[in-house]
Order: structure tokens, then sequence, then C-alpha cells
């Protein structure tokens, strides 16, 4: 009785790690896409900004740039009180993990994460910022053509020459 059970487990776990590897690529390929979506985010981020996908950042670093937005990167970002609640709970609910922030010291950048200088530094030229379409690391659009709609796969991917 007890090698029957064994062998349903085996089977059980082999179909499973079968059915994983089958399915990695497709998870993978949406990867990139983000779907988390609040109206007011898209709206007001969006007029200045892509609207970065709350994801490429963590909770801390997403409240530290909400409680400045009169200096938001040197403009002032300023929302009514009840608009900055709102995408500020939408932020945080839906942030990433914190991968390598100092105590204390939030990431304010996501082109300061780990993350993003694996898929981008390490990954172009250097010269690609200096690209009269590009100009920043933080135009995702110029590059992403669907980043306004949190696609930022490498299906839309479209790299300036």
């Amino acid at each position: 009785m007890l090698k029957l059970s064994l062998n349903t487990l085996n089977n059980s776990v082999t179909l499973t790690m079968a059915m994983a590897l089958l399915l990695w690529p497709t998870a993978w390929a949406d990867a990139e896409r983000f779907t988390a979506t609040n109206p007011t985010w898209k709206t007001e981020c969006g007029s200045c900004h892509v609207p970065y996908p709350p994801a490429l950042l963590p909770a801390a670093s997403w409240r530290a740039i909400m409680t400045d937005l009169n200096r938001h990167f040197g403009a002032d970002a300023s929302l009514e009180p009840q608009s900055a609640a709102e995408i500020t709970t939408f932020l945080v609910q839906h942030a990433g993990r914190d991968r390598g922030s100092a105590p204390g010291q939030p990431i304010l950048r996501i082109t300061e994460t780990a993350w993003f200088k694996h898929e981008h530094e390490e990954k172009l030229p250097a010269t690609i910022w200096r690209h009269p379409a590009v100009k920043s690391p933080a135009n995702c659009s110029a590059c992403h053509t669907k980043a306004a709609d949190g696609d930022y796969s490498e299906a839309t991917l479209r790299v300036p020459r």
C-alpha cells in the first residue's frame, strides 16, 4: 500500500514538473506585462510620463515618492490630497519586493534598481541613452512601444538605431 502511494506521489510530482516546463515559456513571456491599473494613477502620473508599474518599486519607495510630490524629480507634481491618497494606496498594494535598498533608504528611481541595471545597462550600449529618440533611461516608451499600457514585453520592444 505504501509503495502504491509513493508511486502515485512520484507520478504526480513528475506530471507537475512536466506541466511547469511546458508552461514556463508562456509564463516568462507574460512576466513583463503589468496588469495592475487604477484610473487616477493612469491619468495623473501618465500626464507627465509613463505611469510606471507599481511592481517595479517596493512599497517604501512608493511611499517616499508620494510624500514628496512638490519636489518630484525637479518638478511640482502636487496632487489633491484625495487623489494622492488613492494613488499611494494603489502603488503600495501592487508594489514589488524590496531587493537591495539600504535600510531607511528606499530606492526612488526605477533606473537605480538591480533589475533595471541587469535588463538595460548590461544588455544595451551606453550610447542608447544619448539617442535623440530616447534621451533618458526614464523614457520607457522610447523603446517599449506599449509601456503606457503596462506591456514591457520583448514582443513590443523597438530599440531605436
